[in-house]
């Protein structure tokens, strides 16, 4: 997906906003209740029949707005009930498909792209999309990485930035401004660091290294270099990856990252941010609303750390096209769970959705009016790379990049960290 065509649809489409990682486990559902609307024409034919459907996803704090949703859409198509499940996201990744594998649960589900799309494309799991008349609704240029093959498989329906969220009133206090090269990020961690503030609350032991590596990475290779490390032409040896091991070591070694950065877990480095003992939190604009929801006087924007000196910085920051909606191609309900997708793919019901989770979307036409949602309305404007990690499309090598990070962090050197990672890619090259 080139950026241009991101950027003017973006633009032409309304004031835009933001997308792991952090969920928390729970299951939900609505009541059904008699009612129905004209657009039944326009929808995949289902039966008449009662049916239950089966909602998987890994975003648990989106629950409440999708049980408002849910209850619409029952009193609208009265003979289907949606029961939802959510998984915290990291769990979601890793056990996602073994229980969609017999179609029992996730009628319709959610899937990252990257690796686990590519995965549950291998194993069968997507039903075919191409040709449904609701992909009309989604910006066409945003969801191409649902695609395979040239078949829809799925459909991403959040846009996210995977750039680090700032507090705006502490960076006011100390008369900070986001720099725009690697010296300049160093002495606005020092200076925030002397004045008593933690620079950067990272969740080192979950989904930190997985998403600060996105914008740590972005100017020190090519936009291309993970498909080429799994390709056998590169090398995560390569000074590009040693390189920015090498900077995630110093910002440890500086302090720069809260105390047992390593041990610390999403919530709890979140937890650092919303109390305002930290300045900056190494995760994504998906957070934004949830911080806000729990520190109202919260003031956010997003930056993402420019590794590399002002001349030589290609990208602004990172986006990513994810919660990708899918249907399960073994289940035993395909046409009320399209109705379901159709549903969502409403721009009335999106912008819901939007508008209540702080989730920009791929929809057309959706209007924003939270502050978080308009915060991250600048970044149209910027030059941004799709998320460099979920181009890595081999969940083994996915892991042992991210593991690296964790291991510099631990005290290994990151030379050593990078030449275990790229004997992971090896064996993965082998098979």
């Amino acid at each position: 997906m080139k950026w241009n065509q991101v950027r003017s649809i973006l633009l032409a489409g309304a004031v835009s906003s933001i997308s792991l990682l952090s969920a928390c486990g729970g299951t939900s559902g609505g009541t059904a209740s008699p009612s129905a609307t004209a657009s039944d024409a326009a929808s995949p034919q289902a039966s008449d029949k009662p049916v239950t459907i089966s909602f998987l996803h890994w975003r648990g704090e989106d629950v409440k707005s999708f049980n408002g949703i849910i209850e619409q859409f029952q009193k609208e198509y009265p003979n289907i009930k949606v029961e939802m499940q959510t998984m915290p996201s990291d769990q979601y990744q890793s056990t996602a498909q073994a229980k969609l594998a017999d179609g029992s649960v996730g009628d319709v589900f959610t899937s990252f792209p990257g690796a686990q799309f590519q995965a549950l494309s291998k194993a069968g799991i997507f039903k075919d999309l191409t040709g449904e008349k609701f992909l009309e609704n989604f910006n066409e240029p945003l969801i191409q990485v649902g695609k395979k093959d040239g078949k829809q498989l799925a459909i991403p329906y959040q846009l996210v930035y995977n750039d680090p969220i700032y507090n705006v009133k502490l960076f006011e206090k100390y008369n900070l401004t986001p720099p725009k090269d690697w010296e300049g990020f160093l002495a606005l961690c020092e200076k925030l660091k002397s004045n008593g503030i933690i620079p950067i609350a990272f969740a080192g032991a979950d989904i930190g290294p997985g998403q600060l590596m996105n914008t740590m990475v972005m100017n020190n290779g090519p936009a291309d270099i993970f498909t080429k490390v799994e390709a056998g032409e590169a090398k995560l040896t390569d000074e590009f990856w040693v390189k920015t091991l090498t900077q995630f070591k110093e910002l440890n070694d500086k302090g720069y990252f809260q105390p047992n950065a390593l041990g610390t877990k999403d919530a709890a480095a979140g937890a650092l941010f919303i109390q305002e003992k930290a300045a900056i939190l190494a995760s994504g604009s998906y957070q934004l609303a949830q911080n806000k929801q729990q520190n109202p006087n919260l003031v956010q924007k997003l930056l993402a750390p420019i590794t590399v000196t002002a001349d030589k910085a290609v990208y602004e920051g990172v986006h990513t096209s994810t919660f990708l909606l899918a249907v399960n191609n073994k289940s035993k309900h395909p046409e009320e769970a399209k109705k379901f997708i159709e549903f969502l793919s409403r721009k009335d019901i999106a912008g819901q959705y939007a508008n209540e989770t702080g989730q920009n979307v791929t929809v057309k036409d959706v209007q924003y009016t939270t502050d978080e949602l308009k915060a991250a309305a600048e970044w149209a404007n910027k030059k941004t790379l799709f998320q460099p990690r979920f181009t890595i499309t081999n969940a083994e090598n996915q892991k042992a990049v991210t593991n690296s990070i964790q291991a510099v962090l631990s005290g290994k050197s990151p030379e050593d960290a990078a030449k275990e990672a790229q004997a992971i890619v090896d064996q993965q090259l082998k098979k």
